[in-house]
């Protein structure tokens, strides 16, 4: 059994449908941020980061987003979420993914959680006013240029499409009109259809 560490409104839920997806056997704990169980002693020694996800498997903790995604991909092969065997294929869907990961995540992030990188509150404010237009280009460029269609990666469904759609909820949050990106607002449309989306956001909302 699986254990996935997530929280409510994070990249967490990207994981979990991923898992769904795979017909993964797992349950998902969910950390309380209002009070700050991420940096608890209890979640602390399953991550030290004190970030979510984290993935508890029988060898280990695995903590990252793409390579969570990854491992479930190659670990759930049957269910065919990755191009397992084509090595190019492979670098472009862990492309995406880093780039989700190393830049897009983190221009969301700034408009929230600015006091990561700054205690000047001009500074922060600053940040807020900012990061919009740095997530709005980065989500720009995936839906002209690196979004394939009709999924993420073209014809294949992936682990990278759950980790996109998380990523263009984000939009309305931020103030971007989901409009301005109509191949990414239609892919969202088609993932919010998907059972094992429809099973995970149930849940959430369940609490």
């Amino acid at each position: 059994m699986l254990t996935l560490y997530t929280a409510f409104g994070t990249i967490g839920l990207a994981c979990e449908i991923a898992l769904e997806e795979a017909g993964a056997p797992y349950e998902a704990r969910r950390l309380n941020f209002a009070e700050n169980e991420q940096r608890a002693d209890p979640y602390l020694a399953v991550n030290p980061k004190s970030r979510v996800p984290a993935l508890a498997t029988e060898r280990g903790v695995i903590t990252e987003t793409p390579a969570i995604l990854g491992y479930i991909a190659r670990a759930f092969p049957a269910a065919g979420l990755a191009p397992l065997g084509d090595a190019f294929a492979m670098a472009e869907l862990d492309s995406l993914m880093s780039y989700l990961a190393g830049w897009v995540h983190p221009a969301a992030a700034h408009r929230h959680r600015g006091y990561r990188w700054a205690d000047d509150p001009a500074a922060i404010a600053e940040m807020r006013r900012k990061a919009p237009e740095v997530f709005g280009q980065a989500m720009g460029l995936i839906d002209t240029q690196l979004f394939k269609g009709p999924w993420a990666m073209g014809e294949a469904y992936s682990v990278a499409d759950p980790y996109l759609y998380v990523a263009t909820s984000w939009l309305p949050r931020d103030t971007l009109d989901m409009a301005d990106f109509p191949r990414l607002a239609d892919h969202h449309a088609r993932m919010s259809e998907r059972p094992a989306v429809r099973t995970v956001l149930a849940r959430v909302a369940a609490g």
